[in-house]
């Protein structure tokens, strides 16, 4: 098992019975009717995945899905064993970083193995679910198979609370007159925009996930007592769907309203220096008129310099009420 780190446990009847022993056990486990098994491995190579599809007959395609990158979440019903990917993913909103990671998982009839590419998924909290159900550790690996999937869904509600929080964060400064402010927004919501794209990524196609193990276990009629879990986490994922689904038409608008503000900004920022223009244009007219060097009235008279002084100061400051009035300034 090279470089894989590997955790294990097995229920005998319901109750635990021990706790990372060697993963070469688990067949020897699997062999016992009255046992369930469970193993995790993160990180693990080709090898390690390819000995444990040896010793649980698992399908190769499945094996294949597990350690492939960007393998689409899906649940697939296999002869022997239901496989299942999804992503996992963490939003830390100190430095507004998105991290997801990928998660797999093989439920046979008396076994449960996830495979994990990275650590995003805390595991330890979901076998703090399982053990908080454990009574009903009799319906085996549909029990850890629902744990694991609700662990999962919970952190994509705090994922998308945490974008809902930041995206109102954002609203509260779109407004502001400062072409600064202006910039941070832009930024912040591109940045908001590509983190979103990804965590819809991971919750819309839960939906099919969900609804895929759901059909499994409502249709069995051994573990009826997990049908309104599995329902219930059916209605969080589409409770974290459409919740995604209104962010991006947020950020959308955001977007939109962002670059229809700065089109106002600008159009206002011409008005002032067309204003301005104007303005200075008077006394600049004047000043050059008189500044030729032929006779003019007034010429080489004080009331001439007078004269011109005045209507400088008379038609500018009848622009500059014009302008006001106008709200050009």
């Amino acid at each position: 098992m090279t470089d894989a780190v590997i955790r294990t446990r097995v229920w005998r009847n319901g109750q635990l019975e021990a706790e990372n022993f060697p993963f070469e056990q688990v067949s020897d486990y699997l062999d016992e009717p009255d046992c369930l098994v469970w193993a995790d491995l993160l990180r693990p190579d080709y090898e390690a995945v390819c000995q444990l599809a040896e010793e649980l007959s698992l399908d190769q395609h499945a094996v294949e899905d597990a350690l492939a990158r960007n393998e689409r979440p899906k649940a697939t019903r296999y002869s022997t064993h239901l496989f299942m990917t999804t992503y996992a993913i963490r939003y830390d909103p100190d430095n507004n970083q998105l991290t997801s990671g990928r998660v797999s998982a093989f439920s046979t009839k008396h076994g449960f193995v996830t495979v994990r590419l990275d650590d995003t998924l805390d595991l330890d909290a979901v076998v703090s679910r399982w053990d908080e159900n454990a009574d009903l550790i009799k319906y085996g690996p549909r029990l850890l198979l629902h744990g694991l999937l609700d662990e999962i869904v919970d952190h994509y509600f705090e994922a998308v609370q945490s974008l809902d929080d930041e995206i109102e964060d954002i609203e509260d400064i779109l407004f502001a007159e400062s072409a600064k402010q202006a910039r941070e927004v832009s930024r912040r919501a591109f940045g908001l925009r590509r983190s979103l794209v990804e965590v819809r990524r991971a919750i819309l196609p839960m939906r099919e996930v969900v609804n895929t193990t759901m059909r499994r276990v409502t249709g069995d009629d051994q573990a009826p007592e997990l049908t309104p879990y599995y329902e219930d986490l059916y209605d969080h994922v589409l409770r974290a769907s459409e919740w995604t689904e209104s962010l991006r038409d947020m950020i959308t608008s955001i977007f939109e309203t962002n670059m229809s503000l700065s089109d106002t900004r600008m159009n206002l920022i011409m008005k002032k220096l067309t204003s301005w223009a104007a303005i200075i244009a008077v006394p600049t007219a004047i000043t050059g008129f008189y500044g030729q060097n032929v006779p003019y009235p007034g010429y080489n008279h004080h009331w001439g310099f007078w004269v011109s002084s005045v209507s400088i100061l008379l038609i500018a400051f009848a622009l500059y009420v014009t302008f006001k009035k106008k709200d050009w300034l």
